[in-house]
């Protein structure tokens, strides 16, 4: 197939032109040449698709489909899908279950209520405050240009693996494979739902290869790890004899941690986020997806950082993980708390 990759140089978008040059396919990419390297083997065109005269690289050019892991504005979008709607007969979006406005309840799937999008809303793609509602206007804009016969969307969970851009997993290899005693948030028993971006790429390229469209949640069926196993399988990857000391979440928030920021992946338990680690994956289940074990992406994360990866954050996402001098304020505050 001729495939036409909106970004391409980066976590997803890298990941799933890579594997579709292993497929066999012929692939073009599209991006502004900021983020990252091109792949070998890539036609990589130039552009800014926030303006019009930027897509004229496409112009004239046909593609089996489009891939598109990197829309964040929803005007940007419908630019690139009206742009293409004539040449290009098929559009698959990476989208993300943050579209889905409530987290009290396990069981999530594609028919929950979503925030209300608007297909031709602008912005800065960097506004991460905003990228629920934007994500559902992007999906929008795509479903009203192509029809939902044309289309997939992949609403993805929070995505792992190598070539992170994010930088949670990487960050709690990294802490762990220097040793010592490492702080562990709440209940190392706490379920997470973690998605490898080759899986997520290789459900997509299978849709798309099959022109198969509608909305699916690219997660496990069922939560797929805990805080206690992601601790166990970083020692594990990096040979560590680092010793988790797991500190409940009223002491945390007594020292000001963060969750999730300071403490990658820690959620605090609550009655609004007792479904956020337990979204319906089986729809996609149902389509073909399938997911290797967590532990085998954790290893293979660590290995990408030790032949020299590194994290680069998209724009807008700061750095995660507790700085060296808080984890010690913490920890002396853990050893001097009285004991009953």
């Amino acid at each position: 197939m001729r495939l036409l990759v909106i970004g391409g140089t980066s976590f997803a978008g890298r990941t799933i032109a890579r594997d579709a040059l292993g497929r066999g396919h012929q692939v073009t990419t599209f991006n502004r040449g900021l983020t990252g390297k091109d792949i070998d083997g890539v036609e990589a065109l130039r552009g800014d698709r926030s303006a019009d005269e930027d897509l004229q690289p496409l112009a004239g050019r046909a593609f089996d489909a489009v891939i598109d892991p990197s829309g964040q504005v929803p005007a940007h979008v419908l630019r690139t899908a009206r742009a293409l709607a004539g040449s290009v007969p098929f559009y698959a979006f990476v989208s993300t279950t943050a579209v889905y406005q409530a987290w009290h309840t396990a069981g999530v799937d594609e028919s929950a209520a979503t925030w209300p999008g608007t297909a031709d809303e602008d912005g800065d793609p960097a506004d991460l405050a905003k990228l629920s509602a934007r994500k559902r206007g992007c999906e929008l804009a795509i479903e009203q240009t192509y029809g939902p016969d044309g289309c997939l969307i992949a609403r993805s969970g929070l995505l792992v693996g190598p070539h992170d851009n994010v930088g949670q997993v990487p960050w709690w290899l990294t802490r762990i494979a220097k040793g010592g005693r490492v702080i562990a948030p709440g209940d190392p028993a706490r379920l997470l739902q973690l998605i490898d971006v080759r899986d997520l790429s290789a459900f997509v390229l299978d849709q798309v290869e099959a022109r198969a469209g509608g909305i699916h949640n690219i997660v496990p069926d069922t939560p797929n790890t805990t805080m206690g196993q992601l601790v166990e399988h970083c020692a594990q990857a990096t040979g560590s004899t680092a010793a988790p000391v797991w500190m409940d979440e009223g002491f945390l928030f007594s020292q000001g941690v963060a969750p999730w920021t300071e403490l990658p992946l820690w959620l605090p338990d609550g009655p609004d986020t007792a479904g956020f680690w337990a979204v319906s994956g089986a729809r996609a289940k149902a389509a073909g997806l399938r997911t290797r074990p967590f532990g085998e992406s954790v290893r293979d994360i660590w290995d990408w950082l030790r032949s020299g990866g590194a994290v680069q954050p998209a724009p807008g996402v700061l750095p995660f993980g507790l700085s060296p001098e808080k984890e010690r304020q913490v920890f002396a505050a853990w050893d001097s708390r009285p004991v009953a």
